[in-house]
């Protein structure tokens, strides 16, 4: 079945950059309107906008989110490493007592061996080798452990590094979490104040101008097993909700379901549609075949994926289900075949 070009109802969605000329001018004109005119309410392209928006904070919280999780498992490893080294130079230490046993026999703990028992591990590294009353063996034990503690006292401060990292990334999550939710806030607002006929148009429509000067795409064989398998799940997700920063299975957000429908077929993406772009080999759009990632606009913050004959599946934004669109329902940015 050939791609059957539709394009976008009259005033509906001309995207992000004719959106916020809209806005510009419509700010200029405010001031310009005459007392008794009436207030010029919202418009399809505002709501547009504000989803994009929204999509744009989403995929910056995703990767946030991503990235604090990949601190919080070096954070653990890194305090597991930690408690090993400590029991790796108690042990030692107690190995080395026997010389501190020694001393004290012969007249007391000479304050150098004393050292060996310090809590402050940069006073003990400075000044243990003035001690010169071991022999062979335990000057090995000795080098062993000055080199055990140095280590430890490297992998805690790497520690503490990932540890402040990982705030600033629980602040940046936070952060874009907060921008999502006050775009999407905005953006329900103003689509409960358009007419109930623009409302329905909304549900109903794809989101941008379907552009007319696209080839005819009518593949609908996917490359290979893995390709038809993530095709499969995509399919199988239809109808799900979007739910912003969710990657399945019972909700998703645009690269969510990329990531989800991928890992069925056992691949791996990466969590966001910028990620996303570069993970494979980029394909012109006339060549796309099923399971190629469709990334949508110049900052790549929407993501679909193509199924043949000229159709994407995806999420499209918060209230509207996984389904299928046209391909061209956006300014596409590229096509990547994972």
């Amino acid at each position: 079945m050939g791609f059957h070009r539709r394009l976008a109802p009259s005033g509906f969605n001309r995207g992000a950059g004719a959106a916020l000329c809209a806005l510009s001018a419509a700010a200029a004109a405010l001031g310009a309107v005459p007392a008794h005119a009436a207030p010029k309410g919202p418009t399809r392209a505002e709501v547009d906008r504000l989803y994009q928006q929204a999509e744009e904070a989403t995929e910056a919280y995703n990767k946030a989110d991503e990235r604090a999780g990949v601190l919080r498992r070096e954070v653990n490893d890194s305090q597991d490493r930690i408690a090993r080294g400590q029991q790796s130079v108690n042990t030692m230490r107690e190995a080395l007592g026997s010389l501190a046993g020694a001393q004290y026999r012969s007249g007391g703990i000479d304050p150098t061996v004393a050292l060996l028992f310090s809590d402050d591990p940069q006073e003990y590294l400075d000044r243990a080798s003035l001690i010169d009353r071991i022999d062979v063996r335990q000057a090995g034990q000795l080098k062993e452990l000055r080199s055990a503690m140095r280590e430890l006292a490297q992998e805690r401060d790497e520690a503490a590094g990932r540890l402040a990292e990982l705030e600033r990334s629980r602040t940046a999550v936070a952060s874009h979490k907060a921008a999502v939710e006050r775009k999407l806030a905005e953006a329900r607002r103003l689509l409960g104040a358009l007419p109930a006929a623009d409302r329905a148009a909304f549900a109903r429509a794809s989101r941008g101008d379907a552009r007319a000067d696209l080839p005819l795409l009518s593949g609908a064989t996917a490359p290979d097993a893995r390709a038809a398998a993530a095709v499969a799940a995509a399919r199988a997700a239809l109808g799900r909700p979007y739910v912003w920063g969710a990657n399945g299975p019972s909700g998703f957000d645009c690269s969510g379901l990329m990531q989800w429908s991928y890992a069925q077929a056992g691949i791996h993406l990466p969590r966001t549609s910028q990620e996303q772009r570069g993970a494979g080999r980029q394909v012109p759009l006339s060549q796309a075949q099923p399971g190629d990632l469709v990334v949508y606009r110049s900052d790549a913050s929407h993501v679909g994926m193509y199924v043949g004959n000229g159709q994407v599946i995806h999420a499209p934004y918060p209230g509207a289900p996984v389904r299928y669109d046209p391909v061209g329902m956006m300014p596409i940015s590229s096509v990547t075949r994972p």
